[in-house]
């Protein structure tokens, strides 16, 4: 089921690829939609408050995780496009080995410090214990976001992007399933949430594995073959802990945000928590986009295609500007009916909130869009850094204004909302302006197909 994608209408290519990674993405953000939305309905505002905390926590904490995993498929993929299979399988191991180390530790650290990490957040008294309860649960299955997350992007570097579909598809289904029968048959609470969570997370992650094992016998590591070199070692380190830093500097971002969010009480935190669910669904088409974009460019980069990868960079961001345009106008039209599928209609305040929070951020989907495609295209052409760069800038920015705004009494909770699209534009003009330079490729005007 691998797939060359230095061959083939570039379009159509990119499309292909991306549409299984787009509907992967949809389903395992119904991991997260599924608790809110059940324990919004179910258990009331204070634990929908708690659970959204939560999420975010647990965004940055796996952001790590995906982050290497990203990085390292990267590797992965210009090693498939120039078809060097030996150093390939080297990186693979290498980045197999590492990766699952940091998990290990990220793992006993988190439940080391569970207490001073949620008083950072600034959990409110109220809720305070019905988030230990969540994510004492939910950090069980970390190490099983890593098995999952390292074998998807290993399978997508190589141009097959249906099989990790198939497994998350199938931990979605079971997810929502488990949700309803913790929460609302049991009465198992935010216990039951995490618990119908964290058994999605090993089923993917151990299937998955074992899929690639049996499936693919040219992936399998043999332990007698296991060499480790310090140019290999360097190569992973390099890609994947630049990716690590750059999704991690932005959650960790979103994390300060969410302190700042939870000073504001509980209206706020749970109308930041339903609003972040339906913002995460709305532009993640046009992130996954971008993840499979990166893998395209990786392959073509590898394989010295520079004129298709010009063309790929002009026709992915046709398609990701048109689609954000829509999404942003239903997002707009929509907001106040989107809100109501996680709050009761009696819950108005926390409604009116969301809407305001949705109507800001959701008019400027294209800036993301773009934001995307830029960060894809920096790791596929083996620029990690600058990714980095530009998440700086947005999350800086982001995290500078909305500290600066909110405590203005005339603005309020409306500059953390501002100061995201802000912080996207910022990242977008320096992204663009050093394309060239930094990245290497023309985009306006031709490349020769060989450097």
């Amino acid at each position: 089921m691998k797939k060359d994608l230095t061959k083939g209408n570039v379009t159509g290519t990119m499309l292909k690829f991306a549409g299984p990674m787009i509907l992967g993405n949809l389903l395992q953000q119904c991991y997260n939609i599924a608790d809110t939305l059940i324990v919004g309905r179910y258990l009331g505002p204070d634990a929908l408050a708690a659970v959204g905390s939560a999420y975010t926590l647990m965004t940055f904490l796996t952001s790590i995780i995906i982050g290497l995993c990203m990085g390292s498929s990267a590797v992965f993929s210009v090693y498939y496009g120039k078809k060097e299979t030996g150093q390939m399988k080297k990186s693979m191991v290498t980045s197999f080995l590492l990766i699952g180390a940091v998990t290990v530790v990220l793992n006993l650290l988190v439940f080391a410090m569970v207490h001073p990490i949620l008083h950072i957040l600034q959990v409110p008294e109220q809720v305070y214990g019905l988030m230990y309860e969540y994510v004492w649960m939910i950090f069980y299955g970390l190490f099983f976001v890593f098995l999952y997350n390292y074998f998807a992007f290993l399978l997508r570097s190589l141009g097959n992007s249906v099989v990790p579909l198939c497994f998350l598809g199938a931990a979605a289904v079971l997810n929502i399933g488990l949700d309803i029968l913790f929460v609302v048959s049991f009465r198992l609470g935010v216990f039951g949430a995490a618990a119908a969570t964290v058994t999605a997370q090993i089923l993917s992650g151990v299937g998955i594995g074992i899929y690639t094992w049996y499936k693919e016998p040219d992936l399998r590591f043999n332990r007698k073959k296991i060499v480790f070199d310090r140019r290999t070692t360097a190569e992973v380190a390099r890609n994947s802990a630049a990716a690590c830093v750059q999704q991690s500097v932005m959650n960790f971002g979103i994390l300060m945000i969410q302190g700042l969010v939870n000073s504001f009480g509980p209206v706020v935190m749970a109308a930041f928590a339903a609003a972040v669910k339906i913002d995460s669904f709305a532009y993640m088409p046009a992130q996954e986009f971008g993840n499979a974009f990166s893998l395209f460019i990786s392959q073509n980069h590898g394989a010295g295609e520079r004129e298709r990868i010009r063309q790929g960079t002009i026709r992915a961001g046709e398609v990701s500007m048109a689609f954000c345009a829509v999404i942003s106008l239903g997002i707009f039209l929509t907001a106040p009916w989107l809100m109501q599928i996680f709050v009761e209609p009696g819950e108005k305040e926390i409604i009116a909130t969301g809407v305001g929070y949705l109507r800001v951020e959701g008019a400027f989907y294209c800036g993301i869009g773009l934001l995307f495609l830029l960060y894809g295209f920096y790791r596929g052409v083996e620029k990690p850094e600058m990714s980095l760069v530009l998440t700086v800038i947005s999350l800086g920015t982001r995290v500078l204004l909305a500290y600066m705004l909110s405590p203005v009494p005339a603005i309020g909770v409306f500059g953390i909302w501002w100061a995201i699209p802000i912080g996207w534009f910022l990242a977008d003009l320096v992204g663009i302006t050093c394309i060239r330079r930094v990245g290497g490729y023309r985009i306006i005007g031709k490349e020769s197909r060989k450097k």
